[in-house]
Formats: structure tokens, C-alpha cells, sequence
């Protein structure tokens, strides 16, 4: 890939729009579809998301648990949609929360960041509550072979309070996430590689205009998040914003026609409640 991830991204975002759309094939969800709970129901469910959503919107977001645990086969399939998607107009942000020290660090770079990697996304999330310093590694290998990663910060789930919004030093441990992510993105033109996960669900109190990078703002749709809630609270930030939803638009399936037609439906009243909030 010639150009860097955040070069790839903005290009993304400004001809598809901001919408990130999950890839969750979640039981629940197989079942609505009338589809086997195992790899083969995968198979059929990720053929009609890339058939649905590939050159459509900007970012897809597989949720690599819901394949992990169909063990190999299953990881198998996650690869199989990977690189449906790879070096094509939608990019995709593999959703693994990875983190940890080291060479095990390491070996997570390896497997998704990596140039060859058997897993690679064009980004990944990961999760920096053993120090945001231990994922500098995948950070390198990430920029290396021109990929990105997203680093949690501010997570929608009521439990991630009592952590990210300790105090650390007269700042929240979410705001010190968001400034370190920015020390890396630091001179990058012209976006950093260097994303956070900040959700969409209620109003985080974060300074994110020194980020230089993007935002993955989960929690729209089922999980209360409105386009106009979105636009108010991520007002102001240079970088893209992007509202991730998945069984808003899943539940449209299992014809690809309508699920293109609900992505775009959200995807145009993103743009609408981004452009009325200007």
C-alpha cells in the first residue's frame, strides 16, 4: 500500500461518508437471517456483507469474537472477508481489542499489522490498560506496512468508568490515552495512524482536538445513539469521526439490496446531523 492509513482513510470518508458498519455475525443475528450457527452460516452472512457494503461505505468493522469462536474454521472465514475487502474502496478495522507486553505484543502485531500479515486489517483496535507505552510496537509495524490502529479511551459500557476516568496526575486516564495517541500522531500529514474509540452513547468530556488522528465512535443506532447525538458530541473534531453501528443496519439482511439501503439511509443522516451541526 503507497499511501499511509490516514491518507487512505480521509480518501474513504469523503467518497462514501463516515459510517462504519459492523460485521457481527453474532447467534442472534444468524438466526434472524435463518442462517446454522457455524462456519458455513458464517460464510453465507460475510458473502452478503461484502456483496452489500464493499465500495458503499467507508470502514466495516468485523467483530473478530464472533468467529473466534467457531475455532479454526471460523478464523478462517474472518481471513476469507478480510481480504474480500483488501486493497478496495472500504476499508477494514478489525475489532480485537488486542494488548499486552512485549513479544506477545509482538506476535499480535505479527498476526494483524503486520505486511503479510495472515490477519491483516487496514486497522485494528487495541486496548492500552496494561500502558499505552506497550503498544508502541504494534504501532511501529502498523505504520510500517501503512495500516492504523485504534486505541480505546473512552468506551460506552458503564464498567469502563471506574478505570478511564480515574485520575492520573490531574488528568482522567481516557485523556491521557487521547494525548498520548496524539504525541504519536505528532507532524503526521495528513492524518495520523493513530485512532481512539470514544463512544457515541453519552457525552465523554474529552479534548480531543489536539488527536491529529481519527475517532471510532461506537453505539450508534440499537444502543441509543442518534446521527444528531453523534454530530453534538464529537463537534469540533479535526480528524473523522466514525459512528460505528451493526445491527441497526444487519437486522435489514439477509438480501444485500437491503442491507446497501439501510447502510446508505444511515450513512446519509450522518452526513445531514454532521452538516446542520456545522
Amino acid at each position: 500500500m503507497s499511501a499511509g492509513f490516514g491518507e487512505r482513510l480521509l480518501a474513504a470518508v469523503r467518497a462514501h461518508g463516515p459510517l462504519c458498519v459492523g460485521i457481527d455475525p453474532h447467534p442472534g443475528l444468524l438466526a434472524e437471517w435463518g442462517l446454522t450457527d457455524d462456519a458455513e452460516g458464517l460464510e453465507r452472512f460475510t458473502d452478503a456483507c461484502t456483496e452489500a457494503l464493499r465500495g458503499q461505505v467507508a470502514v466495516v468493522k468485523p467483530q473478530s469474537a464472533f468467529f473466534e469462536r467457531h475455532g479454526a474454521r471460523g478464523i478462517a472465514v474472518l481471513e476469507r472477508v478480510l481480504r474480500a475487502f483488501a486493497g478496495g474502496p472500504t476499508l477494514t478495522l478489525l475489532d480485537v481489542k488486542r494488548g499486552d507486553i512485549g513479544s506477545t505484543m509482538d506476535g499480535y502485531a505479527d498476526a494483524y499489522l503486520g505486511v503479510g500479515a495472515p490477519l491483516g486489517a487496514d486497522a485494528v483496535t487495541l486496548s492500552p490498560y496494561l500502558g499505552l507505552g506497550s503498544l508502541v510496537p504494534a504501532v511501529r509495524t502498523a505504520e510500517d506496512a501503512a495500516r492504523g490502529v485504534f486505541v480505546l479511551a473512552r468506551t460506552s459500557n458503564p464498567e469502563g468508568a471506574e478505570v478511564q476516568l480515574a485520575d492520573w496526575a490531574g488528568r482522567c486516564v481516557a485523556q491521557t490515552v487521547v494525548d498520548g495517541a496524539g504525541a504519536l500522531n505528532e507532524g503526521a500529514d495528513p492524518l495520523g495512524a493513530v485512532g481512539v474509540v470514544v463512544g457515541a452513547t453519552a457525552g465523554h468530556g474529552l479534548d480531543l482536538a489536539a488527536l491529529n488522528g481519527p475517532v471510532l465512535a461506537p453505539g450508534l443506532g440499537v444502543q441509543g445513539a442518534g446521527p444528531a447525538d453523534v454530530a453534538a458530541r464529537f463537534v469540533g473534531v479535526a480528524g473523522p469521526v466514525l459512528p460505528a453501528a451493526a445491527r441497526s443496519v444487519l437486522r435489514a439482511g439477509p438480501d444485500p439490496a437491503a442491507l446497501r439501503a439501510a447502510a446508505q439511509r444511515l450513512r446519509d443522516d450522518l452526513v445531514a446531523a454532521h452538516e446542520a451541526a456545522r
